[in-house]
């Protein structure tokens, strides 16, 4: 049932994200952020189909990403991947509206909504989301900023295609509107620590270690029953929160977990190579 919800939303957020594309973005001759924005560039300087330049330039990132970060994220990511390219191909691309401002603003908020949709059910679209996971497991970078430095690359690229900074500008602004629709639908590269009482901490601490995250083992007394048991702590990112209950879940059905927002962190917070 839950994988059957899962698909439905992540296919949902494809048709709002080619959507956006189609009939608010691309009819501008405007890009949006990522490997879409790399995308639009290159079908614009060659005239080739954008959903299938969109889906091939995927490929070799979701195959990284099938190596470091799991199975069950980037089968997500490689659903959303499809659906989005299938919609990009079957949506016109016919502008809904003349003004190039309100086609970046709208288009931005629409495609937002849907990249949004799709990190909260616990996969991406693909591209640059995919390397910022990998990267914020590698070690605490401020992720949000690279993105922001590779979209501004991407932005630059177009202007000097083809000499319209107006357009590149108003690209700019999709972008940024998307980002924080995005944020308000699901906050990125926000540290979780997550507290987990268990009966059975062999089989979880096994499940959790796999996730390549620290885990510390602390031991504890129940208040009431003054029952001695384990609680084991570790910390993760949003992005690595579903896969996070999953494994819990999984090992141990009945385990307490406190999920906490971590304001910061010090230390060595990175992900060791398995």
């Amino acid at each position: 049932m839950k994988t059957t919800r899962n698909a439905f939303v992540i296919t949902i957020s494809a048709v709002l994200i080619a959507f956006g594309f189609n009939q608010l973005i691309i009819p501008h001759q405007m890009i949006s952020g990522g490997i879409s924005g790399i995308t639009m560039i290159a079908s614009y300087a060659t005239g080739l189909n954008i959903a299938w330049l969109f889906f091939v330039l995927n490929v070799p990132i979701l195959v990284w990403g099938w190596m470091v970060l799991g199975t069950r994220f980037i089968g997500l990511s490689v659903l959303s991947v499809v659906a989005t390219s299938l919609a990009l191909n079957l949506i016109p691309v016919n502008p809904v509206v003349t003004d190039p401002i309100l086609g970046a603003v709208f288009g931005g908020v629409i495609v937002g909504l849907g990249s949004g949709l799709s990190l909260r059910e616990g996969g991406s679209t693909g591209g640059f989301d995919i390397i910022a996971s990998i990267l914020s497991r590698k070690r605490d970078v401020s992720v949000g900023m690279l993105l922001f430095f590779l979209n501004a690359s991407i932005i630059a690229a177009l202007g000097l295609m083809n000499q319209n900074w107006d357009i590149a500008l108003f690209s700019l602004l999709s972008i940024f509107t998307t980002a924080k629709v995005i944020d308000v639908v699901y906050i990125r590269h926000v540290k979780i620590t997550a507290f987990i009482v268990s009966n059975d901490t062999e089989a979880l601490l096994s499940a959790l270690l796999t996730l390549h995250r620290g885990v510390t083992v602390i031991r504890t007394r129940g208040g009431y029953t003054q029952t001695e048991r384990d609680m084991l702590m570790t910390v993760t990112t949003r992005y690595e929160l579903a896969e996070l209950r999953n494994r819990i879940a999984k090992a141990d059905p009945r385990a307490f977990v406190n999920f906490v927002e971590t304001v910061g962190i010090m230390g060595d917070f990175r992900r060791s190579d398995p």
